[in-house]
């Protein structure tokens, strides 16, 4: 029997068999349709990951310095002169000066905003964009001038939208003018990026009742270069101080590394769960195929006795078993993406079914099914034509 007559008879039988061959399906479609929605959404929770990370600046070098006996040595003009000094891969160095305070306006109060002093290259070293007025400038650093920047959950919050240059924002009860209002990146709430105001390191460090500046981060050009430029600072900081203990030095880089290996495990054993259902579903179509060799064991004693050899009759009911999990698996891949896309929206996330996981579990499923199809196929084949002939 010619392939594409075995296919015929194979189609016939499956539409003959509509319900028994949907429920046959039913357990392949569930196991590939949980593979790709639950690997793809792990995936767009990494991806939610990564870009958190970009965020706060994946190419950054921290620098938190302790010092040695309460002695920081370095200053800010040495943290300038070796980023001048390494210009070929180090794009800029800012410090860090955090300041704890309230923010307040006309009796409105913001406790959560990220209050942050920052030099001239700040806001170009995380590209930001100044929407509206100026950067803060070396002027402004020199005599500790109080002025800010502010994003915008400041301006909607506390003038709804409408800020302009000059304007006043107090921080602990001290006036500061607006110099510049930033373009917005995130969404514009609390605890979005937006929520922030930036003012001249200097004066956060009068705020702060800080004599010297311990915190710095580096810019580096290409993330390719981060863990040398790490490597690099480390040396640099050790000759100096000729103790690891008085600073510490991290990137966004290890950080990743770490994460993606931890999401990596988490997503192959929630695959491997997920993949178990495809493995029972192989279990069901091998159960309903020995049915099946059982029902038609007269079917098969007949075409036997017409001539079908051991092949023919195999590779019908290999093919039988293959169509049913290729059907299952199309079905599985169209209701997974479908579940995909409607979990990311309620998730808040930009899920997408996983092309690499779709191919996968739709040949996983596939190739589970003509394996588990092939026992009740030799099965049929192995069938004495007059013995079959006999049963009724």
């Amino acid at each position: 029997m010619r392939l594409r007559q075995t296919l015929k008879v194979v189609w016939a039988n499956i539409i003959g068999n509509r319900m028994r061959s949907f429920l046959t399906m039913l357990g392949m479609i569930i196991g590939v349709a949980s593979v790709i929605i639950l690997v793809s959404l792990m995936q767009s929770f990494y991806d939610s990951i990564i870009s958190s990370y970009a965020d706060m600046g994946i190419n950054n070098i921290d620098v938190n310095l302790m010092g040695r006996n309460g002695n920081l040595i370095i200053t800010e003009s040495d943290m300038y002169k070796y980023a001048r000094e390494h210009s070929d891969a180090i794009k800029g160095v800012a410090p860090n000066v955090a300041v704890s305070g309230t923010l307040s306006k006309n009796g409105e109060i913001e406790e959560y905003s990220s209050i942050k002093g920052i030099d001239e290259n700040y806001i170009k070293l995380y590209n930001k964009e100044i929407q509206e007025g100026h950067n803060i400038t070396y002027s402004d650093i020199l005599v500790r001038q109080k002025v800010c920047i502010i994003g915008s959950y400041i301006n909607q919050k506390f003038f709804e939208g409408n800020a302009k240059i000059g304007d006043s924002v107090r921080l602990n009860g001290e006036e500061f003018i607006i110099a510049g209002i930033l373009t917005q990146i995130s969404d514009s709430s609390q605890w979005s990026s937006d929520n922030c105001f930036y003012l001249p390191y200097t004066t956060a460090m009068r705020l702060s009742g800080m004599g010297s500046v311990s915190s710095y981060s580096l810019y580096v050009v290409n993330s390719e270069l981060v863990s040398s430029e790490t490597t690099a600072l480390q040396k640099y900081l050790f000759n100096t101080y000729h103790d690891s203990d008085a600073y510490k030095v991290t990137n966004l880089m290890q950080m990743l590394k770490e994460s993606n290996a931890q999401m990596s495990i988490l997503t192959s054993v929630i695959a491997g769960i997920a993949g178990i259902s495809l493995v029972v579903a192989g279990i069901g179509i091998m159960n309903i195929m020995l049915v099946s060799v059982s029902e038609r064991t007269r079917e098969i004693g007949i075409r036997k006795s017409l001539g079908a050899k051991h092949k023919d009759i195999m590779r019908q009911f290999v093919l039988e078993a293959g169509v049913t999990s290729t059907m299952g698996g199309l079905l599985g891949i169209l209701l997974g993406s479908i579940v995909t896309i409607k979990a990311g929206d309620l998730l808040k996330l930009k899920a997408m079914p996983n092309l690499n996981t779709v191919l996968v579990a739709f040949c996983i499923s596939v190739g589970i099914g003509i394996l588990f199809g092939y026992l009740p196929a030799r099965k049929a084949a192995k069938l004495n034509p007059i013995d079959a002939l006999r049963s009724e």
